[in-house]
C-alpha cells in the first residue's frame, strides 16, 4: 500500500492547518484537494459554487482526487464533503488511510463565524448568517456526513489540546500502521 494519510473532517476542523504540519514532521508532500481544484480552475471554491454549481464542483473533486491518488508519501487534506461519496471513499480506502479530525458544533462556530468563504455557512453575497442559523446548518451538515466520517480508520478529536498535540497522536498511529 502506498504511504497516503487523507485528512478528513467537517469544516474548521483543522485538515489544511495540520496537514502541511504533519506532512512535514513525515518528511512527506503535501497536497490540499481544495487548492489544487482552484489552481486548475484558476478559481476559489466559492465561485466554483456560485457560477458552477455544487454537482459540477463535486464532479471536478472526484477527478482531481483520482489524480493524486497514485501518489506516494503524501498527506491530502479533503474537502469537507469530499467523504460523503461513496465513489470518493472507495478510492480513500483503497489507496491510503483516513484519518477523521473530529470537531463540536460550537468549536466549529467559533473558528468559522466570521469566514466569508464558506458556500454552505453564507448567504449567496458571502454576507454572514445569524448565529442560530449557522449553528442550525452547521449541526444538519455534520449529521449528514457524520456517517462517511465514522468510516475513517483513525479518529482524532481536535477540540482541545494543541496542534502539535494533534500531530504527535497522528505520527504514533501511522507508526504503528
Amino acid at each position: 500500500m502506498k504511504n497516503t494519510i487523507y485528512l478528513t473532517g467537517f469544516m474548521g476542523s483543522g485538515k489544511s492547518t495540520i496537514g502541511p504540519i504533519l506532512a512535514n514532521t513525515l518528511g512527506w508532500d503535501f497536497f490540499d484537494l481544495d487548492k489544487i481544484i482552484e489552481n486548475k480552475t484558476e478559481k476559489k471554491i466559492r465561485e466554483i459554487f456560485e457560477q458552477h454549481g455544487e454537482s459540477y464542483f463535486r464532479k471536478l473533486e472526484t477527478d482531481t482526487l483520482k489524480e493524486i491518488s497514485g501518489s506516494n508519501n503524501v498527506v491530502v487534506s479533503l474537502g469537507g464533503g469530499t467523504v460523503a461519496n461513496e465513489e470518493n471513499l472507495e478510492v480513500l480506502k483503497k489507496t491510503g488511510k483516513i484519518i477523521y479530525l473530529k470537531v463540536s458544533l460550537e468549536t466549529v462556530y467559533k473558528r468559522l463565524r466570521y469566514k466569508k468563504d464558506r458556500p454552505a455557512l453564507t448567504k449567496s453575497d458571502s454576507e454572514n448568517i445569524s448565529r442560530e442559523e449557522m449553528v442550525d446548518r452547521i449541526n444538519k451538515l455534520m449529521n449528514k456526513r457524520a456517517k462517511y466520517y465514522e468510516q475513517a480508520d483513525y479518529i482524532i478529536d481536535t477540540d482541545s489540546g494543541s496542534i502539535g498535540k494533534t500531530i504527535d497522536k497522528i505520527v504514533k498511529i501511522i507508526s504503528q500502521t
